[in-house]
C-alpha cells in the first residue's frame, strides 16, 4: 500500500467537481505545498461525499467516496485551519463513524 504519514482533515468545503490539479491547487494554497506521504481530505457543503488527494511521492492519487444515505461526521466548524487526524480516525471518518472518538488515546482501563 502506500505510504502515509500525515493525514489533514479540511474544514473548508470542496466542490466535488474538482479534478485531481484543481484539488492540488487546493491544497497548496491553503498547506504552501503538498508533502509526500501525506493526505489531504475534503468534503462537500452537505457532507455527503469526500474526496482525499494523496501525494505517494512520485504522483498524486485522488479518491472519492459517497454516501446514498446520511453524511459523514464532520468537524463542527466549517472554516478555520486543518485538522491532523490519525490513520485509526481517518478509516473511521471514511465509513461514517465518529471518528473524533477513534484514537489510539482513548483506552479502556476499568470495566
Amino acid at each position: 500500500m502506500i505510504r502515509v504519514d500525515e493525514i489533514w482533515l479540511s474544514r473548508e468545503p470542496l466542490d466535488m467537481r474538482c479534478g485531481p490539479d484543481t484539488t492540488l491547487a487546493r491544497v497548496v494554497n491553503a498547506f504552501g505545498e503538498a508533502k509526500p506521504h501525506a493526505a489531504y481530505v475534503f468534503a462537500n457543503k452537505r457532507a455527503n461525499r469526500m474526496k482525499i488527494l494523496l501525494h505517494d511521492g512520485y504522483g498524486l492519487w485522488l479518491a472519492s467516496r459517497r454516501l446514498h444515505q446520511g453524511k459523514f461526521i464532520w468537524t463542527p466548524l466549517r472554516q478555520g485551519d486543518a485538522i491532523t487526524l490519525e490513520s485509526s480516525q481517518l478509516r473511521a471518518l471514511v465509513v461514517g463513524l465518529p471518528w473524533q472518538y477513534a484514537t489510539d488515546h482513548h483506552t479502556i482501563k476499568t470495566l
